[in-house]
């Protein structure tokens, strides 16, 4: 199951880059050639965050289709189904352009509270 090797990997970078702080929402672009299996990654990312600044936090996937450009014609096709082939020219000689993302887009933070002075 790599979709927790993933979940730890997501979960170690919105902790360098949140500072500490606690973290919302983790937004995750994967792309279709991944072959992440959105439930599996959901429930592996619960479970890594358990007990860091990350645990609650929500994970909001966006899944980027495969796409790739024709060698032959240049014309730009989404890819659905093996084998591969251009829209246009029915040709196999593409090369991929979009679906092998994995990346962290954005992090929602909890601010936290200033601690509050009483007057004595």
């Amino acid at each position: 199951m790599h979709e927790l090797a993933i979940a730890r990997s997501v979960i170690e970078i919105a902790a360098r880059h949140g500072g500490g702080a606690r973290v919302a929402r983790v937004e995750l672009s994967v792309g279709h050639l991944r072959q992440v299996v959105p439930d599996a990654l959901e429930f592996a990312f619960e479970v890594a965050a358990a007990g860091t600044p990350i645990e609650g936090a929500e994970l909001e996937l966006r899944e980027v289709p495969a796409a790739g450009v024709c060698r032959a014609c240049g014309a730009e096709s989404e890819l659905s189904e093996f084998p591969f082939a251009c829209a246009a020219c029915g040709s196999l000689e593409l090369d991929v352009v979009r679906g092998e993302e994995l990346t962290v887009d954005a992090l929602e933070l909890i601010e936290a509270a200033a601690p509050s002075k009483s007057k004595v």
